[in-house]
């Protein structure tokens, strides 16, 4: 419980939304919550940077003190650090338990506006990443954060063609520390080439890939839901494409889980069409949980 939830600020009411979410997980959980604001303009010739940067800390201190006024018994800490906001968040996410970002809602149907800051760090953070949209917001209707609850639960999306414990872990301990219960969701496919094949032999194909999806995912789930019994775990496959499943799936729920797995390619860091699809599409705090 050493590892602090670290929640980027910097003065935007998707921030503001961010930290009081970040506030109340850190709460629940027991752990400090660390203020990490970046001051993205290093040059110092720049006129009046001095009384710029003195009003940012001040701000930054005032923000600190406010939440630690609403939420009794939270231990905080900030810091404000001169360097590109991306580099600085992701480095801050080295030591958290997790990464608390704020989004930005453009409308109900094109969800969520991540920004390029938020993008590359959610690419590279080693940490999970949860992204939140501010509770109300005029042009993007109600986000689902709320005061933190009074939704469906918490929802995991799994991928199962590689180990992803990580994933699942912070699932069923989100659920355990909110007494909520547990919705698993995995999309599967028959293989490819099943154009080729005749009307007769195409149904049998399919109930066997489904059969397959449900009997890998019940296997993934067990010990976990043996350490976690108290979670009550409602488990489902979906046949398609995960990316447009998902958006509906979590409109009502309190969080959403999925994983992201690490991978490097020639043009960096990167994150999947699953992923994309959920911070630009799902209106409830995303919790992006990176795995190997």
């Amino acid at each position: 419980m050493n590892e602090p939830i670290v929640v980027g600020f910097d003065g935007s009411p998707e921030s503001h939304a961010a930290m009081g979410w970040a506030a109340r997980e850190a709460l629940r959980t027991g752990r400090r919550l660390e203020l990490v604001r970046a001051w993205p303009w290093p040059e110092s010739h720049v006129l009046g940077r001095e009384d710029a940067l003195r009003w940012s800390r001040a701000e930054l201190a005032q923000q600190e003190a406010a939440v630690r006024a609403r939420h009794e018994g939270l231990a905080t800490t900030s810091r404000q650090v001169t360097d590109h906001p991306a580099t600085v968040l992701a480095a801050a996410g080295q030591g958290a338990a997790m990464l608390v970002l704020g989004s930005r809602g453009l409308s109900t149907l094109q969800g969520f506006l991540i920004g390029s800051v938020s993008h590359e760090v959610l690419a590279r953070a080693a940490c999970p990443v949860v992204l939140v949209r501010p509770p109300s917001d005029a042009s993007a209707g109600t986000g689902r954060d709320a005061e933190g609850g009074g939704g469906t639960g918490v929802m995991l999306w799994l991928d199962l063609r590689r180990p992803c414990d990580a994933v699942v872990e912070f699932a069923f301990e989100a659920a355990a520390s909110r007494s909520a219960p547990l919705s698993v969701r995995h999309a599967w496919d028959v293989p490819g080439g099943r154009e080729y094949l005749g009307f007769v032999s195409a149904g049998p194909l399919e109930d066997a890939a489904a059969a397959e999806a449900r009997r890998n995912l019940d296997a993934t789930l067990r010990r976990w839901r043996g350490l976690y019994p108290e979670v009550d775990t409602v488990v489902g496959t979906v046949r398609g494409s995960a990316a447009r499943a998902l958006v509906t799936a979590a409109a009502g729920a309190d969080l959403l889980v999925l994983g992201r797995h690490i991978r490097r390619s020639s043009l960096g860091a990167h994150v999947g069409p699953v992923t994309h699809a959920a911070v630009h599409h799902v209106a409830c705090p995303v919790a992006v949980v990176p795995y190997r």
